[in-house]
């Protein structure tokens, strides 16, 4: 199911930089907004069908200006942690599960094994697709995900492929349609389109991979002048207008409302950029990428994401159950989980699985927030407490089981989680069970799964970096 919503414009104005720090200012109407005390923020009502669930959120602690450092983690030391070798494996034995891994995902079997697909060519080059198994549909977010991985693992030729597919089928350049300027979410293997609406996860991805390629590979012209596409994507997302028409589901066509896929009143990524959208997805904060823009992108909206990387931060605090650590899928504004009846109950699923992996990926880069260390220990000890070896994937956020299965994608991603934590005993068995699980292969769930563990195996490794622009910085 694909919801969605919309924001406000406020303006963030820069200030010179100070003592090699970069200090952006908000307007008042912005600013007061981001400071405000938990209670005093109003995120509206639920969306229609939805409900808030009753939760406790951490007292707020973005209350100056945004000031972009370099914090004290991997981009300013260029040191990354590697969890495989401090457990004591070698870097060859690191080396050779990676590539393995890659090699059975992008060019296994393809009956069981094989994420990667071949798909022709035409006047820009190969094309290529990564498929949803389970659901028979090509996403966004795989895609986006695929070209990280690959420009990662300097794989250019699989990286422009899934680019080329993505550009010549997903992407709306009808400047008049309502989701011009982005990517369809869901299409058909053959490229057809399922649903128009985007999913600004994928868009966030898409960024961050094509930065990542102008700064290893240099861009080149078309659709792979990198950087030029990268701050066109970026830049629509923060400013693109609202647009009104038809735009093709599911469930066939309807008229929808689209704008930007951000809320500059919070200072959040959205779920969705329609007229419905009044909340978001903690999977889609990904404050170690917003530090990067507020570098890298459009110079005028550098200071909305060095904003909304602190906004994020809070925001992994506020959602986060205070027992047992699980964060919900969904959620309003202020971080109060959202449910949608009895059907949809606020509640930790898939695509909650990835945020102990963006906080604690912000944390290795930039290691400007101690909290999310607590947040992996309190995550990590609620799992160890239902044990290590057979704890379900679908929780409610008192720690109630919804599913018991056992998913490689979540022991992924808690493995992942170790990065941040300081309970070192324990994230070790978090890391031993990510390395001890075979690549996912399976007729129905490799997709999920083998995404999660080829970037969790990266990010344990610490194989997953910022690739600097060649001028350094």
């Amino acid at each position: 199911m694909l919801l969605s919503r919309g924001g406000n414009v406020y303006a963030l104005q820069p200030r010179l930089p100070f003592a090699g720090t970069l200090v952006f200012v908000a307007t008042a109407a912005a600013f007061a907004l981001a400071l405000a005390p938990a209670a005093a923020q109003q995120a509206g009502p639920p969306p229609a069908g939805g409900t808030a669930s009753a939760h406790v959120n951490a007292p707020p602690v973005f209350t100056g200006p945004v000031r972009v450092t370099d914090g004290e983690g991997a981009y300013k030391t260029r040191k990354y942690r590697d969890l495989f070798a401090e457990a004591g494996h070698s870097k060859k034995e690191i080396d050779a599960k990676i590539a393995a891994a890659y090699e059975q995902l992008f060019h296994g079997d393809p009956e069981t094994q094989r994420l990667y697909f071949p798909a022709g060519s035409n006047e820009n080059g190969p094309l290529a697709y990564i498929p949803d198994i389970q659901h028979t549909d090509v996403r966004s977010e795989g895609m986006s995900y695929g070209m990280l991985i690959a420009v990662e693992l300097d794989r250019k030729a699989e990286f422009d492929a899934l680019w080329n597919w993505s550009m010549t089928y997903m992407y709306q350049q009808n400047p008049k349609h309502p989701t011009y300027g982005f990517f369809s979410w869901q299409l058909n293997y053959d490229g057809s389109v399922i649903s128009e609406l985007p999913a600004p996860d994928g868009e966030e991805y898409y960024v961050m991979a094509l930065y990542f390629a102008h700064n290893r590979w240099g861009s080149g012209k078309g659709i792979y002048d990198y950087k030029a596409r990268a701050d066109r994507l970026l830049h629509d997302m923060v400013h693109r207008e609202p647009l009104t028409g038809p735009v093709r589901e599911r469930m066939g066509v309807r008229e929808h409302t689209v704008g930007k896929e951000v809320n500059d009143e919070y200072g959040m990524i959205l779920f969705s950029p329609d007229e419905r959208n009044t909340f978001t997805d903690g999977s889609y904060h990904l404050p170690a990428f917003y530090e990067l823009w507020a570098r890298w992108g459009p110079q005028e909206d550098r200071a909305f994401w060095a904003r909304a990387a602190a906004v994020s931060r809070d925001f992994f605090v506020k959602a986060a159950d205070p027992k047992t650590g699980l964060v919900p899928n969904l959620s309003q504004f202020d971080a109060t989980p959202l449910g949608f009846g009895s059907r949809m109950p606020a509640s930790f699923r898939e695509d909650a699985w990835r945020v102990a992996m963006n906080w604690s990926v912000d944390w290795s880069w930039w290691a400007k927030d101690p909290r999310q260390r607590e947040l992996s220990d309190r995550l990590q000890a609620f799992f160890e407490s239902i044990g290590l070896e057979v704890y379900g994937d679908n929780w409610n956020l008192d720690g109630t089981v919804i599913r018991d299965r056992h998913s490689p994608g979540l022991v992924a991603t808690n493995g992942a989680a170790s990065i941040a934590a300081t309970d070192k005993a324990r994230a070790r068995k978090f890391v031993d069970a990510l390395w001890k699980l075979d690549v996912p292969s399976s007729k129905i769930f490799r997709y999920y799964d083998g995404l999660l563990y080829m970037m969790s195996l990266m990010h344990a490794s610490g194989r997953l970096q910022v690739i600097m622009p060649r001028s350094g910085r």
